[in-house]
């Protein structure tokens, strides 16, 4: 099994996109990516800009030939869009690499309506109705039932965990839990992962309680002493603190826990925390966004900042 992270905090955007590479299958988790679209009162950095053109482009790849696609939920950072803002992945540039692969989709209940619709729009564009995968099992899948997007309760919605097995060797991709709820937390463990990836915790959010960034830290110590390979990233890595409770985290066990930009060998690109910095260090003139929306601006002259040179950065997959 081959395991390649596609997009995510640490990778410079939001997501959770991950290519599975198995002996017969090419599977393709969460194909949408997304940047916060105001930090600080900012729009998204030119450089981040152009991050996120590259991860859409190999989000894009690797759905040309994916045998299968996993849809953990459908918030507007992990599906394609017909409403994408110039940020995301637009549903007019994947539509035709919809149509081949087999779908396994989190399930309608519980949906807002434009969750419902979202889902409804990817179902047209592959023909056919999304089925429901939650509480599934077939081939290498286990799929969860719906679990809590954060906390129980909030109006966030629920998301669905995926287990993949080859040869005895374990995966799961746990999605936006947050490490907020115990059951989820269990049912990883239940499943004797050797490698997870998962969402942090919000910590950059100031609703979220004491209480809560407590709850998540014993969920993640947890999970830091008995899987051998614990991937955090999302959420958590929005901002400094975050970044600070990984390494905390870290140093707690044994075991490796780590962020994508760790797991795949890349300096980490912690940009959504990091966007203050980028405005200092690489100024925007008024209205450039406006500009990149209408076709009329691009990110030619952001494309190198504290070492990174996007032109040299391969935009295709290993």
């Amino acid at each position: 099994m081959h395991i390649e992270i596609l997009g995510t905090e640490s990778l410079g955007v939001r997501g959770l996109c991950c290519l599975v590479i198995t002996k017969e299958r090419r599977i393709l988790i969460d194909p949408g990516v997304a940047l916060g679209y105001l930090r600080h009162g900012q729009l998204p950095h030119p450089f981040q800009v152009a991050v996120g053109a590259m991860i859409r482009e190999r989000i894009i790849a690797a759905l040309a030939d994916a045998t299968d696609v996993v849809i953990s939920h459908f918030h507007g950072d992990h599906v394609p869009l017909v409403d994408a803002n110039p940020y995301q992945l637009p549903m007019s540039s994947v539509v035709e690499g919809l149509k081949g692969p087999r779908f396994w989709a989190a399930g309608s209940e519980g949906l807002s309506r434009a969750m419902r619709q979202r889902r409804e729009a990817i179902g047209r564009a592959c023909g056919t109705s999304l089925p429901v995968a939650e509480g599934k099992s077939e081939g290498p899948f286990c799929f969860s039932t719906a679990m809590p997007h954060g906390e129980e309760g909030n109006t966030l919605g629920t998301v669905m965990m995926t287990r993949i097995e080859e040869d005895g060797f374990v995966f799961v991709h746990a999605s936006d839990i947050q490490l907020l709820e115990r059951r989820s937390i269990a049912q990883i463990l239940e499943w004797k992962p050797d490698i997870v990836i998962a969402s942090g915790p919000p910590l950059y959010l100031y609703r979220l309680s004491r209480s809560a960034q407590q709850r998540a830290w014993e969920n993640g110590r947890q999970l830091a002493k008995e899987v051998p390979t614990l991937i955090l990233d999302h959420h958590l890595l929005r901002s400094q603190g975050g970044i600070r409770w990984l390494d905390r985290l870290n140093g707690s066990t044994k075991n490796h826990v780590i962020c994508t930009a760790d797991y795949m060998g890349e300096k980490r690109r912690f940009l959504e925390a990091w966007r203050r910095k980028l405005y200092r260090e690489l100024p925007v003139p008024a209205g450039w966004h406006k500009d990149y929306a209408h076709g009329r601006a691009d990110t030619t002259g952001y494309q190198r900042w504290r070492g990174w040179d996007l032109s040299k950065m391969k935009a295709s997959l290993l």
